[in-house]
């Protein structure tokens, strides 16, 4: 390729500017190695602008372990809220100055002729030797195709939108999923006293606090978090499971909705098609709570086992009872009929790598990778659920795999002509 004034170079360029990406430039920048940081928006947008207001932590404070930036605050066993959060990120990145141009959005990543990449900006080139493709799995809302069936009159909200209560229209709102985002949004709509109702999809809970201590706390002991996803018992579908849902927010608490549908909140299956004013729904209702109590209960029972097996003293584990279950499967309704004037998607996210043109993907449109190195030489992938553990994509565990990653560029960074003497099995 040519190269002209607008190419610049350097040896690894990093796409995205988040807490992966800047992870990955801490540790290029401990080992002088030149490069540069592309981030679309402003370092850290996502957090600042694509949460609610009420937003925190699910996790513990003492698990946010960034590069020699871990957890200082005074409340490790709380959990930080969203501005909380915004702090402890930008005090990272203030603690070494990374090389970060913002508002660079990358349109193209292909590969030279010559064996090295070329990333296409909105602003200008770059030629590297080695990418790092930080940009997360948060990209594009998952919404099914009969969304467009729905009655225009009836507002369609994205979770990513979602501020708090005053952005949903008045009336009844229908939260779809429950992830994380949809029982803790359903619970924002609920504590400011606004009529909502959840259709529950297939997602797992977990307890929080749990005999004596936080459920994470246990699992991180007991070696849980620890566990790489080559050691689980699918892989696949380890990587494509939901998280569990419990909640951060006034000092930490689990989510039963059992108990919110004992206090009224009404609930429903998986929401199957819309007709206008019409919406379906699977009778999966108990199905899906069963599956959610099992996934809790799983949990307790490892924890149970750990605490036997190596005696610890710890508060005797309380009795489970399924306080509510349905008499009855709501197969559909009428929204005009029953109030409901919006629905908030709270469906999840996929990943955008349309403008990724090495061939490094699956037939799902997934990475193909081992602990973020790829079969094509100089492409990684970092910050994504379960590159490695399930701290991958969490403050956890994102330093090591960056650790991981620039040791692996440390080997490979060699004159021209090494390339002959790269290869990777998958």
């Amino acid at each position: 390729m040519m190269k002209d004034s607008s190419t610049q170079q350097t040896t690894v360029v990093v796409v995205g500017g988040g807490q992966a990406g800047l992870s990955a430039s801490h540790q290029l920048c401990k080992h002088g190695i030149d490069h540069v940081v592309l981030e679309r928006s402003k370092r850290f947008h996502s957090w600042k602008k694509d949460r609610w207001d009420s937003f925190c932590l699910v996790t513990p404070n003492w698990q946010c372990r960034l590069p020699e930036w871990h957890y200082r605050g005074d409340d490790p066993n709380g959990y930080m809220a969203k501005d909380d959060i915004v702090d402890y990120l930008e005090g990272f990145a203030n603690s070494f100055q990374p090389p970060i141009q913002e508002g660079v959005r990358v349109t193209g990543v292909d590969r030279c002729s010559d064996g090295k990449i070329l990333i296409n900006t909105s602003k200008t080139r770059w030629i590297a030797d080695f990418v790092i493709l930080a940009t997360g799995s948060y990209d594009l809302q998952l919404k099914p195709d009969f969304a467009k069936n729905l009655n225009p009159d009836i507002v369609q909200v994205s979770s990513k939108s979602y501020k708090n209560p005053s952005d949903i229209p008045d009336g009844t709102c229908l939260v779809i999923g429950t992830g994380q985002s949809g029982v803790q949004m359903m619970e924002d709509l609920w504590i400011e006293g606004r009529d909502v109702r959840l259709s529950v999809g297939s997602a797992p809970r977990s307890p929080r606090i749990y005999r004596g201590r936080d459920a994470t706390d246990w699992l991180y002991e007991i070696g849980e978090y620890s566990k790489t996803i080559e050691q689980q018992p699918d892989p696949k579908q380890t990587e494509a499971k939901t998280n569990h849902y419990l909640s951060g927010r006034n000092g930490g608490h689990e989510i039963d909705l059992r108990e919110f549908a004992l206090k009224g909140l009404k609930l429903y299956g998986t929401v199957s098609n819309f007709d206008n004013d019409r919406i379906f729904f699977e009778p999966n209702l108990e199905e899906n709570l069963d599956r959610a109590d099992e996934s809790y209960l799983k949990i307790c029972r490892m924890i149970d086992d750990y605490i036997e097996s190596e005696g610890i003293d710890a508060p005797e584990k309380p009795i489970f009872t399924k306080k509510w279950k349905p008499s009855n499967e709501t197969e559909s309704l009428d929204m005009t009929k029953e109030g409901i004037t919006s629905v908030l998607w709270c469906t999840g996210f996929k990943p955008d790598y349309s403008w990724l043109k090495i061939d490094c993907l699956d037939n799902r449109g997934r990475p193909i990778h081992r602990r973020g190195i790829t079969h094509e030489y100089g492409v990684y992938f970092l910050g994504l659920n379960w590159l490695n553990t399930w701290g991958s994509g969490r403050f956890l565990s994102v330093a090591e795999d960056a650790e991981f990653l620039v040791d692996d560029i440390k080997r490979k960074h060699k004159p021209v002509g090494s390339l002959q003497n790269f290869s990777v099995s998958f």
